[in-house]
């Protein structure tokens, strides 16, 4: 079996989420290369999206980049709550109405009318938000409270993974559906499950590197118990020279998204905190993990007061003492922070 050294470990984590030197790429490549970003509201410093592409793509980066692949040049698509290469949505559409809970589906086939509805309103209206659809259904959605009263979004989530509907674009923090052959390419290929579940285990393990399961080469990590899995591409540049840098993540970036293996390979320890109360924060309301080379060292507590065109920087938590190269990189990313968000640095 393949055993591997935690450094390398790491570095084929962090090369994978195309976090070591930087390489002049479009959004689109970025997505597709990452399979996902995960779309968040939350924008303590910056909205989810805006963070994972910026810390990859650098200063010339901006969120009308983004809106022009998804909206315009069609690159990318948005599907339920992550933004997606297109050339994924085939693949994406065979696996989810096998992967809904039975009482989604019994919950759509009894709101068949509703279903018709809502179809032949974005068929025959065109573009719609889900509050310009009237609410027809007869059997309402059974909600713990998350989703009272919101039986049009959820008809639009549930039809928008079986195919039925796409979401086009936004009209600001609004998604806005329509019927997929409008928005969805003509010849978009939707293969058999198994087909298309064996494609994105390949594709979600290549924009890993290495994950505790999937389709890649068995692997033994250097004090980490168990055993992984790592993409056959990855390997082949485990020996060849590692060119890192400083970025702080979104706490939703997939480099840190699963806290387990964020502790296996990188000993760091990550809570999102953003719904405790203040007084039991460590770290802070959104803070923001901080990489430098392969190892993750630390968080940045951080806030865009937009009001005052300032950065508010309330800490920067050091999970080890750092020597000083390591503060000056950090605080040149900060500063690059601020200037790509158009404001001034305010400490404390």
């Amino acid at each position: 079996m393949l055993r591997l050294e935690r450094e390398a470990a790491r570095r084929i984590a962090v090369r994978a989420q195309l976090l070591d030197a930087r390489h002049a790429r479009s959004v689109a490549e970025v997505v597709d290369e990452l399979t996902l970003l995960q779309v968040d509201p939350t924008a303590a410093v910056a909205p989810s999206v805006d963070l994972v592409l910026w810390s990859r793509l650098g200063e010339g980066y901006e969120h009308s980049d983004l809106t022009f692949a998804l909206e315009t040049e069609r690159s990318l698509a948005e599907l339920s709550s992550y933004v997606r290469a297109m050339d994924d949505i085939g693949l994406l559409l065979a696996v989810a109405p096998h992967d809904l809970h039975p009482t989604i589906h019994e919950w759509l086939a009894a709101n068949q009318r509703f279903r018709a509805d809502v179809l032949g309103l974005l068929d025959a209206e065109g573009a719609r938000t889900a509050a310009e659809i009237p609410d027809t259904c007869e059997v309402p959605w059974a909600s713990s409270g998350w989703n009272n009263d919101k039986n049009v979004n959820r008809l639009l989530e549930v039809l928008t993974l079986m195919g039925d509907v796409a979401i086009t674009g936004r009209r600001g923090k609004l998604r806005v559906y329509d019927l997929p052959e409008r928005v969805y390419p003509g010849d978009l290929d939707v293969p058999a499950y198994d087909d298309a579940r064996a494609a994105l285990d390949r594709r979600e393990l290549a924009a890993l590197g290495i994950a505790r399961s999937g389709p890649g080469e068995e692997a033994i990590v250097e004090g980490c118990a168990g055993s992984w899995r790592v993409d056959p591409d990855a390997l082949l540049a485990v020996d060849s020279a590692f060119a890192g840098r400083c970025a702080f993540l979104s706490p939703f970036d997939r480099l840190v998204h699963d806290r387990e293996r964020a502790l296996d390979l990188f000993d760091f320890e990550y809570v999102l905190e953003m719904y405790k109360p203040a007084a039991s924060r460590r770290w802070g309301y959104f803070a923001l993990p901080v990489l430098l080379g392969d190892r993750l060292v630390g968080k940045l507590d951080a806030k865009a007061d937009r009001k005052a065109g300032v950065l508010r920087v309330h800490a920067l938590h050091e999970d080890l003492p750092w020597e000083p190269e390591v503060g000056d990189a950090v605080e040149a990313e900060l500063v690059a922070l601020a200037d790509w968000l158009g404001m001034g640095l305010a400490r404390g």
